[in-house]
Order: C-alpha cells, then sequence, then structure tokens
C-alpha cells in the first residue's frame, strides 16, 4: 500500500523536478535550473524565517482572543453553515474556530494572518484524524475553501495597480469578487463529490515516517472559557474605538481637503490602518474579559514557532521543485503548446504564464504578473485579467505542502484534484468576469 504514496503529491514534485532536468540538458538551460535549485531553497528558508515571526505573533493574538470566548460566539453565529459543510468536525471544537478565523482573514485580504489561523486549523483537524498521515475529508474541503476563498479586499494588487499608474485601481474588485465566488463554489462541489469516489480514510495505514504525522507540540484543544466582561474593561474598548474613529475621520478630512477622492481615501486607510487597528481591538478586547494579555500571547507564540520550524523541510521542496521548473524553459514550452488553444477560447496568451504559474509560486506569478501589466499596461484586458487571478486564487501547492506538512500527512488523497478544480474554476470565472464588466 505504501507504493501508492507515489501518488499525487509525490508524483507532482518528482515530475516537477525530473522534467526540468531532463528539459535543460536539451534547452542548454542548466544553469540556470542550477542556480534556481540553490537560490530558490534560500529563498523557501528565507519565507519560512519571516513565516516564524509572523505566526508566533498572530497565534499569540488568536490566544487572546480564544481564552476571552470570543470563538464560542463565533461558533454560534456560523453553526448552520459549518455544520453542514464539516458534518465530521464537533460545532464546539477548537477546529471550528480556526477555520472560521482562517476564512474571514482570507476574505478581508489579510494574508499574513489567515496562514497561521489555516494552520492551526489544520493541527486541530488532525486531531480528530482516525489514520495519522492520511488527509480526511474535513481537511480537504476546508483547503479547497482556503485556496479558492471569497476576497472581498484584494489589498495588494489594487496598491501595485496605482503604483503602475493606473486609472482604476480598485477595478479589479467586483471581478475578483465574482471569480472567487465562482472558484470558492467549484471547490466545495469539487470537494464533496471527489470524497464519494475516493477510498475512505479507513482503509488507509497510518503514515508515521520520520516522526511525520504526530500531533505538533502541546497545542491546547479547547475554545477557552466563555468569561463575563468587565465593566472597565468594556469602557477602556469604547474609549479606544472612539479615539480610532476620531483619528480616521481627520485622516479622512485632510485627504478631502488634498482633492483625493473618498475611494482612493479609504481603500488607503483599509490598506494601512487595518492590522494595527485589528491588534489593537484584539488587546482592548482581552482587557474586557480579563484575559492576562502578555502571560497568553507568549504561550500562543511558542506554539507558533514550533509550527512554523516543523514547515520548513516542506515548503523547500516545494519552492525548489517550482523555481527549477521555470528556470528550465518548461513553463515556456508549456506555455507555447497550449496557448493558441487558450486564445481561441478567449484566454489571451499573454495571460498563460499567471494561470498556470499561479498554483504553483505566489511570488512568481505576482512577478509574472508585475511583468505582464509593465509591458501591456494594467488597465488593458491582459492587464485586468492578471490582476484578476492574482487576486482570485492562493497557490495551491504552495498551501498543501505548507498546512499538511505541518501536521505530517504525506496521502493527500483527492486534495491536489479539488485545488486544481477551484484553480480552473477561478481562471474561467476571472475571464468571463472581466469580459462582462470591464470588456
Amino acid at each position: 500500500m505504501g507504493r501508492k504514496r507515489w501518488l499525487v503529491m509525490n508524483g507532482v514534485w518528482f515530475t516537477l523536478i525530473v522534467a526540468s532536468v531532463v528539459y535543460a540538458a536539451f534547452a542548454g538551460t542548466m544553469d540556470a535550473v542550477s542556480k534556481a535549485s540553490i537560490d530558490s531553497a534560500k529563498s523557501a528558508v528565507q519565507l519560512a524565517i519571516g513565516l516564524i515571526g509572523v505566526m508566533a505573533f498572530w497565534l499569540g493574538m488568536m490566544r487572546i482572543v480564544r481564552e476571552g470566548g470570543f470563538f464560542h460566539t463565533l461558533a454560534r453565529w456560523l453553526r448552520p453553515l459549518m455544520t453542514r459543510l464539516f458534518p465530521d468536525v464537533p460545532v464546539e471544537h477548537p477546529a471550528m474556530s480556526a477555520m472560521i478565523m482562517n476564512i474571514a482573514a482570507n476574505m478581508l485580504g489579510l494574508a499574513n494572518a489567515a496562514t497561521p489561523f489555516g494552520i492551526k486549523a489544520m493541527v486541530e483537524l488532525n486531531r480528530l484524524n482516525p489514520v495519522p498521515g492520511v488527509a480526511t475529508n474535513s481537511m480537504i474541503l476546508f483547503l479547497a475553501i482556503n485556496t479558492s476563498g471569497v476576497a472581498l479586499a484584494p489589498l495588494g494588487v489594487i496598491g501595485l495597480r496605482a503604483a503602475m499608474g493606473s486609472e482604476n485601481a480598485a477595478g479589479i474588485w467586483l471581478p475578483t469578487l465574482l471569480a472567487t465566488s465562482f472558484s470558492t463554489i467549484v471547490g466545495i462541489v469539487a470537494a464533496k463529490t471527489f470524497q464519494r469516489f475516493s477510498r475512505p480514510v479507513e482503509s488507509y495505514e497510518a503514515s508515521t515516517v520520520d516522526g511525520q504525522g504526530e500531533p505538533i507540540g502541546s497545542v491546547d484543544t479547547e475554545l477557552g472559557e466563555d468569561r463575563p466582561s468587565w465593566g472597565l474593561g468594556q469602557a477602556i474598548g469604547v474609549v479606544y474605538m472612539l479615539l480610532v474613529a476620531v483619528a480616521l475621520y481627520l485622516s479622512f478630512r485632510e485627504g478631502w481637503a488634498s482633492g483625493t477622492a473618498t475611494g482612493e481615501i479609504l481603500r488607503s486607510a483599509i490598506s494601512s490602518w487595518l492590522l494595527p487597528v485589528l491588534i489593537g481591538t484584539i488587546l482592548c478586547y482581552g482587557v474586557a474579559k480579563r484575559v492576562p494579555l502578555y502571560d497568553t500571547m507568549i504561550a500562543g507564540a511558542r506554539e507558533g514557532f514550533d509550527v512554523a520550524v516543523r514547515i520548513i523541510p516542506f515548503l523547500v521542496a516545494i519552492v525548489v521543485a517550482a523555481g527549477m521548473f521555470r528556470a528550465s524553459g518548461c513553463l515556456d514550452l508549456l506555455i507555447a503548446t497550449v496557448g493558441g488553444v487558450t486564445a481561441a477560447v478567449g484566454f489571451p496568451a499573454e495571460a498563460l504564464p499567471m494561470a498556470i504559474l499561479r498554483p504553483l509560486s505566489g511570488s512568481g506569478a505576482y512577478a509574472i504578473m508585475a511583468e505582464i501589466m509593465q509591458a501591456e499596461g494594467p488597465d488593458s484586458t491582459v492587464g485586468y485579467l492578471v490582476s484578476t487571478l492574482q487576486g482570485s486564487t492562493e497557490t495551491t501547492f504552495y498551501v498543501l505542502a505548507v498546512y499538511f506538512g505541518a501536521v505530517g500527512v504525506s496521502r493527500v488523497r483527492h486534495a491536489v484534484a479539488t485545488g486544481l478544480a477551484a484553480d480552473f474554476a477561478g481562471v474561467v470565472g476571472a475571464i468571463v468576469a472581466v469580459r462582462l464588466l470591464l470588456g
């Protein structure tokens, strides 16, 4: 049965690297592939090191919210929807709360906050896993929602478009919302459909190679107490929110005085203010609930550090494979082969590199998007399309490597097929939305 582990992630990783080496041998790009293998490994570790700090901080913040009992409220609000989507996960289990926080962060464009919440959710889902090392239906469905999540605020892409001189930098907002809504629906349907035809988790043998599949550290599994509110703490929170509101109004007034459009001021405020205000709000919530802030944050941060360190090998593996594939010229060959077909169905060949690389490398796709907009113009049809594509899907293989790597899952079952189905739906949705709304 162990031989079947060649399928999916092992097979994808093997194919990317071997195809890169073989093609480079005939194309004369072996030097580029050699350099990419080293540079990509370095960049993967640098990314992971940066992720350690982000995860430690945000899991610390999440711990404060949890100890205050807010997750009880979230569970009640989303109980009807989440119980239908995840019937195998008890509604009061901490996995539910972590998934909710991840989905909410992704919707708001808070990618740095979403990743720690997502990994926390995967750790908790793994505690319900009857066969360690094998992806459960709930894990796969969660990843499908995560990689195709509805984007309410693609602020990073909007900012880049504005920097490139776009006259309608936020014009991708509605197309992105429609494309992500479509990809999320398709991802959910695909996950539910594929699980009917996949072997059940219980039919696999547990995978504990090199200790993978075991729980990470001493992660708490409780939602925390449903604490009563403290009157003085509530007053502090109200004062904080009033001060923020006044400062935000003054910022708007200054912008209006300089002739800046209200929409542009609002986008700038969201981009600059959202994370700091959220951090302050969480701390005020903790004060209102009498949570020992510093000690609680340290406990959560320690958990984030342990998880982030464990991700590094998985991150290195997928980033190096993607870097070699691009440097060898295989990506260009693939584009040249299918570009004519995609152009015939309304998908410009100029945007094809973006669609192909997006599931493999987020940074690579971002760079290609910038290159395309530089060449074609941010307000061209191709510019709008690649901008929408960047905001419409997540880096599927990166998410699989990081999230499954965090809990040692090596048998991903139908996770790749589900993720790619959502990616394809995101591309189709982006094409249709851009054509209908932007011409």
